[in-house]
């Protein structure tokens, strides 16, 4: 197969490129479901893990993406974007059929020690295709066609990704061996099947040539580049505050839910797509307006919505019965899913728009470096906090005393890792600030209202394109006088966008 760049991308080949990167998707996302995530989690929990190396094993992904660096300097050099992305994410794969041996050795201990090498290589190799990936995206994508292109890649990856973990969970709970590590070596080798068609078709993609290099540049000066630019530097600042506070709950919410609220793999399995069935039904709508709208405004909307809901978590455990329990947990993991869907598209639309012409593999391997910095040392600290948290309780207590009696009424409890989910909430709050310090660049500033307003109607359109239930709700509830009333109160505020005007158009 032809892995040198291509001299001429037709709109033909453009097309078809665009549908091979979203089959690369989907069989990357079943790879993702049948060898990390919650599996990986329960793999470790199932070797003997503790707090601090299942925090490690969280942090090595992150402090991988530092193998950017030198990926910059190597595309800068070879030029061959597609060709240097398919073979090192294709070894990853390699290494992923490699992990079945790791559940055959007998010593627990050392199989953990081999699982943590084992994911630092593969997180390297899938680091430096990433950034070779980002690079040649960046160039071969229309700028215009950012949101629907990735919503797209997103929605496919998350379809698939669900399915997949719902099977790995089934078949590692009740695939019929003796060992029940066993059951984790077939799913790692499943995993990596699916990684090797997920390369066919990422081969298959066409590459433009890279422009010509106005002049050769050091490493060094790849890298300052993006620092020394005072727009995308604020960005960057963002961007780490947001990898500290949501890397020190998010890498054990699997914990949390097997270890302290004693529930089976498959339930937390389904908790998980619970979440990202609801990133996937909500993730186009989230495209078309970050193509309308603005990705700062949307980021305003669901970064709240995401620290809120992991402020949540923190009460999980002081709700009596299970069923009660268990509907929390569905409603979190819904909200979080929505969130996280606007939050992923809108982060990724950030950086490939504020990233110059021409310069996207320096600008986007920056981010690339302040992500494996603070996100690397966040779980870390995360973990060795989570074990000294181990045994200690704090709670808040409300007293109240009379001539008669005396009572108490516990208002707040926090225990082991929810004392990590009211932490990443907390930080939370600086990334909102960090946020607003951004500037988009050739885009309006958009109110959050008008995000959630415009958010509604492209729901109300989506299932008008669906069902007659869309057409009865588009006339119980005119989302459109209540969108023209907001802004008729707020004199400040932008014009409607252009594509407000006129009938609804097909989702």
């Amino acid at each position: 197969m032809r892995l040198r760049p291509d001299l001429v991308v037709t709109p033909a080949a453009l097309a078809a490129g665009e549908q091979a990167l979203v089959m690369d998707a989907a069989w990357a996302s079943l790879t993702g479901a049948f060898y990390s995530g919650v599996i990986l989690v329960a793999f470790a929990l199932a070797l003997g893990a503790n707090p601090m190396q299942i925090g490690l094993l969280a942090a090595i992904p992150f402090a991988a993406q530092a193998s950017q660096l030198p990926a910059t300097l190597l595309i800068a050099r070879v030029r061959q974007r597609r060709r240097i992305a398919v073979l090192v994410i294709t070894g990853a794969r390699v290494l992923i059929l490699l992990l079945a041996v790791i559940a055959f050795v007998p010593d627990p201990g050392l199989g953990l020690t081999l699982l943590i090498g084992a994911q630092v290589l593969i997180s390297v190799l899938h680091s430096t295709g990433a950034c070779a990936v980002n690079s040649w995206l960046h160039q071969l994508i229309p700028r215009d066609n950012l949101g629907r292109f990735f919503s797209r890649r997103l929605l496919w990856g998350t379809t698939v990704s669900c399915v997949g973990t719902l099977a790995a969970a089934a078949l590692i709970e009740h695939l019929p061996l003796a060992n029940p590590l066993h059951a984790y070596a077939v799913a790692f080798v499943l995993a990596a099947l699916a990684g090797f068609v997920s390369s066919h078709y990422l081969a298959r993609a066409p590459e433009p040539q890279m422009p010509p290099p106005a002049q050769q540049r050091t490493l060094r000066s790849l890298l300052l580049m993006p620092f020394q630019d005072s727009g995308f530097r604020k960005l960057l600042v963002f961007t780490s505050a947001w990898n500290i506070a949501s890397n020190l709950a998010a890498p054990f919410f699997a914990v949390y839910l097997i270890r302290q609220l004693g529930y089976p793999l498959t339930t937390v399995t389904g908790l998980w797509v619970t979440s990202q069935v609801a990133n996937a039904l909500t993730i186009y709508l989230w495209g078309r307006l970050s193509d309308r709208l603005s990705n700062k405004a949307i980021l305003a909307v669901a970064l709240p919505a995401y620290f809120a809901c992991t402020f949540a978590l923190v009460f999980g455990d002081a709700v009596h019965g299970r069923i009660l329990q268990l509907s929390l947990l569905v409603l979190i993991h819904v909200v979080m899913g929505v969130a996280s869907g606007g939050i992923g598209l809108a982060m990724g639309n950030l950086g490939l728009k504020l990233a110059p012409q021409g310069q996207g593999t320096s600008y986007l391997a920056a981010i690339g470096l302040v992500s494996s910095v603070a996100g690397g040392l966040s779980p870390l600290v995360a973990g060795v906090l989570a074990h000294g948290f181990e045994t200690s309780e704090l709670t808040a207590v409300l007293r109240f005393a009379s001539s008669s009696q005396t009572r108490e009424f516990t208002v707040l409890q926090f225990a082991h890792w929810e004392f990590l989910f009211a932490l990443s909430a907390l930080a939370g709050l600086y990334v909102m600030h960090a946020l607003s310090r951004v500037k988009e660049g050739g885009r309006e500033e958009f109110s959050e209202g008008i995000v959630m307003q415009e958010f509604a109607l492209e729901a109300i359109r989506s299932l008008d394109n669906l069902s007659s239930v869309g057409g009865a709700l588009g006339a119980l509830f005119p989302f459109d006088r209540l969108f023209d009333r907001g802004i008729d109160r707020h004199p400040g505020s932008p014009a409607v966008p252009p594509a407000r005007a006129g009938p609804a158009r097909a989702g």
